[in-house]
């Protein structure tokens, strides 16, 4: 019932619960020093294939359900620069992301003939399912608050970040991982570079349009369902890539 529904702050609080635990134990090991590159590769050819190159497309699902004018916007915006770079560096995030694999001496032809885990194709069945949902604000929450999200996310939120000077943005690029444990070139890394122009105000964003339109009951338990399955099947998700990896929780 409508008068049962949870007020925008106790939703809010709901859905950073579940964020708290989007955290998977093999992530400081795959972005560690002791990683191989066949390990490297595997991890993301999963990625790859799981939603970077679609993501785009899965962004232009959720604005074709025809939400209200202020979240087209914020969409058509992101679509616009996962599809095009055209706020960052003019060219797509899928095939930024190709050129730091490329850095890595990875081909590209070995991302797009890769084959997902079985865990892995059901944490994109779910993609595809929740996208393609009659209720924008389902879709919306999938992509722009689990997808996009982490469990920094509640930090984000109380203390959002400011635009970053280039330099801020260069000695980010500098610490990355693979810089430092794989001596990947700096110039292959303008996905990071791209990831951190643009994303300054995203998290609010992404919270705003889902807490704000999730006005009744049903719409904001059909939210927390969908994130809380996200959670589920991404767990499953990470702990098959590590298994493929041979990686052993410490």
């Amino acid at each position: 019932m409508a008068q049962n529904r949870l007020i925008r702050t106790q939703f809010l609080e709901r859905l950073l619960a579940v964020m708290d635990r989007k955290h998977h134990w093999a992530w400081p090991v795959i972005m560690g020093p002791g990683i191989t590159k066949a390990q490297l590769k595997l991890h993301y050819q999963q990625e790859f294939l799981v939603y970077v190159r679609d993501f785009p497309v899965f962004l232009a699902r959720v604005h074709g359900q025809n939400p209200p004018s202020d979240v087209r916007r914020m969409l058509a915006e992101n679509i616009y620069e996962e599809d095009t770079g055209g706020l960052s560096f003019g060219r797509s995030h899928p095939e930024l992301f190709n050129e730091m694999m490329r850095g890595l001496g990875f081909d590209s032809e070995a991302f797009q003939a890769a084959k997902l885990l079985p865990a892995s194709a059901r944490y994109r069945t779910w993609l595809e399912k929740v996208t393609a949902s009659r209720d924008w604000v389902v879709g919306a929450a999938a992509l722009a608050v689990f997808v996009e999200g982490s469990i920094k996310d509640r930090q984000e939120i109380q203390e959002p970040s400011k635009p970053k000077t280039d330099a801020e943005i260069e000695a980010y690029v500098d610490a990355h991982p693979l810089i430092r444990h794989h001596g990947i070139d700096r110039r292959n890394m303008d996905l990071i570079r791209a990831h951190q122009k643009v994303e300054a105000g995203h998290r609010q964003d992404a919270y705003t349009m889902v807490v704000n339109y999730a006005e009744t009951k049903s719409r904001q338990n059909a939210v927390l369902a969908c994130v809380a399955q996200g959670l589920t099947l991404w767990m499953k998700y990470r702990d098959s890539v590590a298994k493929a990896c041979n990686l052993k929780k410490p």
